[in-house]
């Protein structure tokens, strides 16, 4: 089963997506920091990485040094809640969305099937990734 890195202090909120992506059938992992993450994307690359625009922010370099498996994608949040942050042309260019959560959260559950699908259909994923999720 694909795995999901979801990266950023907004536990309640990452508690949510974590628990909508193992009803469609993904592993979720949650990271509270940029470290933590790349630890945990280096044992095992997750298809998406969903990481808090503020972090990436703060420090392009690392989040950008997040493994992700063949044809997966680096995701950016924000909440809306405080002012947007100005993020380096080079993350902008490195990311597949920016998107507001929890206000688009189907749009992420999709961009995250999608990318599955995709990576399905090219082969690019392990053994266990071929497997078929529930409702598929």
């Amino acid at each position: 089963m694909p795995q999901i890195l979801l990266v950023g202090s907004e536990l309640p909120l990452l508690e949510g997506l974590s628990q909508s992506f193992a009803a469609l059938g993904f592993a979720p992992i949650v990271a509270q920091s940029l470290h933590e993450a790349r630890e945990v994307a280096a044992a095992h690359a997750p298809l998406v990485a969903v990481v808090s625009r503020r972090l990436a922010a703060e420090s392009s370099a690392d989040t950008l040094s997040i493994p992700v498996s063949a044809g997966g994608a680096l995701v950016l949040y924000s909440t809306g809640r405080v002012d947007p942050v100005n993020l380096s042309p080079t993350m902008q260019r490195s990311v597949l969305a920016d998107l507001t959560l929890p206000l688009e959260r189907n749009r992420l559950m999709a961009l995250v099937q999608h990318l599955e699908d995709r990576a399905r259909a090219t082969g690019r994923g392990g053994a266990a990734e071929h497997e078929p999720r529930p409702g598929h």
